[in-house]
């Protein structure tokens, strides 16, 4: 079973996932919402590399204009995404 953070290193996490582009803090937030139970180590260091990137870079790669390429380009980084870029879920309707 693979290895989840604990909960330090969970608030660590989401603290060096701030970005300064509201688009690329919507994806990151949602993925927390949907993942933060299981987020494992693998998809931490996935996530902390992607952070290395520029706003706009990373908002190439959360909205497909791009593919990770070089040493972004890693199974790792490319199942992360998969996540990241996940559409929201539909809202319940609301009976009327």
């Amino acid at each position: 079973m693979p290895e989840r953070l604990d909960p330090p290193s969970l608030g660590r996490l989401k603290w060096r996932c701030r970005r300064g582009l509201l688009e690329n803090d919507l994806f990151i937030e949602r993925f927390f919402r949907r993942h933060e139970d299981t987020i494992t180590a693998q998809q931490a260091a996935a996530l902390e590399a992607l952070m290395e990137l520029p706003d706009n870079d990373l908002l190439d790669l959360l909205l497909r204009r791009k593919e990770p390429q070089g040493p972004f380009d890693t199974l790792a980084i490319r199942e992360l995404l998969a996540l990241l870029r996940r559409p929201p879920t539909p809202a319940a309707a609301i009976p009327q």
